[in-house]
């Protein structure tokens, strides 16, 4: 029996990258996966590679509607959730002096608003002792030149959890945070060859990371074997952070 098995899990951001690792994992171990993405065709794409056991929801979690008809299709698929992975986001760089509202708005309305009410609408669909996961990044504790506001938005996400671990303990539902370094996803195909070398660089163990490595967390603070553990920001970065 897997680790997950019977529970019903929604993962945001789930076409691509870790939230398709995840989504992949998660019906490994038993679940049933409700997966989100903005583009239809690449949705279709990762239902059809994961293969069964999944629904997709096209949606983007700035749109409150968006969220609201996804959670419709849970309430009349399976009534309820075990699990939310709200792993979707954005990021762009831009240097301090040409940072634009436009650019300030979106990031934050993606990253911060978004993540929020994605987790807020999902409650009354939360079994107790439910597990709610969030992406975070290294970007939340590191100084990255450019990347200002994403980091802020990052440190935000840091925030919620501590709240929510509280707000959320007579449910005994558990919140925590995955947050990543550098990870071979597609994000990063626009990059130089140079680029991504420097960045490989600055990781002591002298790699990037992989998307089922993301997974493999995602799965274990999903599970009881994290039974005892709310409130933490793990970090899954090569060391990146950490020294």
């Amino acid at each position: 029996m897997g680790k997950l098995q019977g529970k019903v899990a929604v993962i945001t951001g789930g076409s691509s990258g870790m939230g398709l690792a995840t989504a992949k994992r998660y019906v490994a171990e038993g679940a049933y996966v409700y997966i989100t993405g903005r583009r239809q065709a690449e949705l279709d794409a990762a239902v059809k590679a994961i293969g069964s056991n999944v629904t997709g929801v096209r949606g983007d979690i700035s749109n409150l509607a968006d969220l609201d008809r996804l959670y419709e299709t849970v309430k009349a698929g399976k009534g309820h959730i075990d699990i939310l992975f709200a792993n979707a986001g954005i990021g762009e760089f831009l240097p301090i002096g040409a940072i634009t509202p436009e650019h300030f708005d979106q990031t934050f309305g993606v990253n911060v608003r978004g993540t929020l009410f994605t987790v807020q609408k999902a409650l009354p669909l939360f079994r107790d002792g439910g597990s709610i996961i969030l992406t975070g990044s290294i970007a939340s504790v590191k100084g990255i030149p450019a990347f200002g506001v994403y980091s802020a938005t990052k440190a935000a996400i840091r925030s919620f959890v501590r709240t929510w671990t509280l707000e959320l303990k007579d449910r005994k539902i558990r919140s925590n945070v995955i947050s990543p370094g550098t990870i071979d996803t597609p994000i990063l195909a626009p990059l130089p060859k140079e680029a991504i070398a420097q960045i490989v660089a600055g990781v002591p163990m002298a790699r990037m990371g992989e998307s089922d490595e993301i997974a493999t967390v995602a799965v274990f603070l999903a599970s009881d074997d994290s039974s005892f553990i709310t409130g933490i920001e793990l970090f899954v970065d090569g060391g990146v952070a950490q020294v």
